[in-house]
């Protein structure tokens, strides 16, 4: 059907073409909003009647004519209709829906897939602070950037997974600190630790339970691995060097292992740090000095980022000499670019909002040829829990969350990426721990997983070679529920376009709902395993598709396709 549909899109062209030039670069094919109205829909003709000064309809009826003369209409249309002002509903031939089906089942995992494009793209997420397990929020970063890479490698993209870790600043001292008063041997509510009582105005320290247990292990002067770094305790309470280096390296293994129970691998982790000691922090504020974009005032010094969109100028050194968080972030922004990285997206909470045009700002006034907008921001809300009809808002774990960990000992991996990418980033979400786990229809990870087993038992039932059905004479499928389940399989490919383009993963989850749902109604329609050789292999093979197709999706999101359920 894909290749039926860009000849007839091409044929489109032509005729558009003639009408009026430059029209042929618009042609498209549109889904009319009641199936009966037919296969696709046209609104060629009422786009071009005003600047043509035209009836919409007459012009509709004169394109409707045109486009039944061409020979990519006559093999596969069956019928062209007006409706209302001018809109073409064009009806298909069975053969042209059919052929979706060797489609898929010759491409295989591949089907979807656009050709190498030779372009790197750079998505940064889940970034967390090494101060404590990862929480829920950071659960929604990771599958929300996950799934934006799978989807860009659908489309040829050379993918490149970045986590940049904040192992400087104030909260990594507040860890320390926790962590000294806890081998100590004091603990939360006691006099001294509300705040840091070397600086009463800093963060209050951190409660949860595994602060005493990175001061155990410390005072065991145990060694820690993580996957950038290993390091091992000196074991002296007053060594805040040791423990502030202990600490972050055990906090980075806990999150390893929370980001392994994800299934979540990264090319790389970028610190912090490394911007200040190789002295791209200082390089760059010179180049902003340089390019007359600062100035100084009340002792500190300034940004003008108002000259490029900002609200108002913003600190970038303090009175006390330290840089405001988001001057490193440009530092690491035009490091991003210089090592070949033209489009980069940033996966991150929505109170990150208030960032972007300050870092937006500073790459523009650092003038090294980075384009505006850049770069892309994909912004998420939080995630309420809610189990039991109550909601969640404490892990003994963390002491005042839920972690990424709980949510997915409570229900599954699969179930925690499904829901996590079920709605569009900023939308808020709840979370429903006992949905989550239901094995019924109102579940939307079950209701697609369970399509997909349906379909390998019936497979496994039937006990022949998947491989041979690509040679399947399909002129038997000519129901409609399989006529709907044939369309459906065909808008996979433009979907993932469409998804990847507007970096909007929850489209996936949305497609593989309608497409289970067809199948369950195909299923429902028509017994598969009939008696008829010919018309038993051609439905084996459009639900084979289906199963490719489920499984494909369902990869792109980073969640298994079970074979029994």
């Amino acid at each position: 059907m894909l290749s039926a549909k860009q000849e007839l899109l091409a044929a489109l062209a032509v005729e558009l073409e003639k009408l009026s030039p430059g029209a042929g670069v618009r042609a498209a094919f549109e889904s009319p909003k009641v199936a009966a109205h037919g296969d696709f829909a046209c609104t060629a003709a009422m786009q071009l009647a005003k600047p043509l000064k035209l009836n919409p309809r007459a012009l509709g009826e004169q394109l409707k004519t045109a486009l039944q003369a061409t020979p990519a209409f006559q093999r596969w249309v069956s019928a062209i209709e007006i409706a209302g002002p001018g809109f073409l509903n064009i009806r298909l031939q069975p053969a042209a829906k059919q052929a979706v089906v060797h489609e898929i089942l010759t491409a295989g995992e591949k089907f979807g897939f656009q050709p190498q494009r030779n372009e790197r793209v750079l998505v940064e997420f889940v970034s967390a602070n090494p101060t404590g397990p990862l929480h829920v929020g950071h659960g929604r970063q990771a599958a929300l950037g996950d799934a934006l890479c799978n989807l860009f490698t659908t489309q040829g993209w050379s993918v490149h997974r970045e986590f940049y870790y904040n192992d400087a600043g104030v909260q990594i001292q507040t860890l320390t600190h926790s962590t000294q008063l806890r081998a100590q041997g004091f603990k939360p509510g006691d006099t001294c630790w509300p705040t840091d009582p070397d600086n009463p105005a800093s963060k209050a320290f951190y409660n949860g339970d595994y602060i005493q247990d990175i001061a155990n292990d410390f005072l065991a002067k145990k060694t820690v691995k993580a996957d950038d770094r290993e390091f091992t305790a000196s074991g002296d309470v007053n060594d805040l060097e040791s423990i502030r280096q202990f600490a972050v390296a055990y906090l980075r293994n806990e999150q390893d292992k929370d980001l392994q129970a994800f299934n979540l691998k990264f090319d790389e982790y970028y610190l912090e740090s490394s911007l200040y000691t190789s002295g791209r922090v200082e390089a760059t504020v010179g180049k902003l000095i340089a390019n007359g974009k600062t100035y100084e005032q009340d002792g500190a010094l300034w940004l003008k980022s108002t000259e490029y969109g900002d609200d108002k100028d913003r600190v970038m050194r303090k009175q006390d000499g330290s840089y405001t968080y988001f001057v490193p972030d440009v530092a690491y922004h035009i490091a991003k670019w210089e090592r070949g990285f033209t489009k980069v997206i940033n996966v991150q909470g929505t109170d990150h909002h208030g960032t972007i045009a300050r870092v937006r700002a500073g790459l523009q006034a650092a003038d090294v040829g980075i384009p505006q907008g850049y770069p892309d921001y994909v912004l998420h809300t939080m995630v309420r829990v809610v189990k039991g009809g109550e909601e969640v808002k404490i892990s003994k774990r963390a002491g005042s969350y839920v972690t990424l960990r709980d949510l997915i000992e409570w229900t599954s991996k699969d179930a925690v990426r499904f829901f996590l990418l079920s709605r569009k980033p900023d939308t808020e979400y709840t979370f429903d721990v006992d949905l989550a786990v239901a094995q019924n229809n109102d579940n939307p990870v079950y209701y697609v997983q369970y399509a997909h087993a349906r379909i390998q038992s019936v497979l496994t039932a039937w006990g022949g070679d998947v491989a041979g059905l690509q040679q399947a004479d399909l002129s038997a499928l000519e129901g409609p529920q399989a006529q709907a389940l044939m369309l459906q399989l065909a808008k996979y490919p433009e979907m993932l376009t469409a998804a990847a383009a507007g970096e909007a993963p929850h489209d996936v989850t949305f497609y593989l709902r309608d497409l289970a749902a067809s199948y369950h109604s195909y299923y429902d329609a028509e017994r598969i395993l009939v008696d008829d050789q010919s018309v038993k292999c051609a439905r084996l093979a459009l639900v084979a598709a289906t199963a490719q197709v489920l499984h494909n999706g369902l990869a792109v999101l980073g969640v298994s396709a079970p074979v029994r359920m």
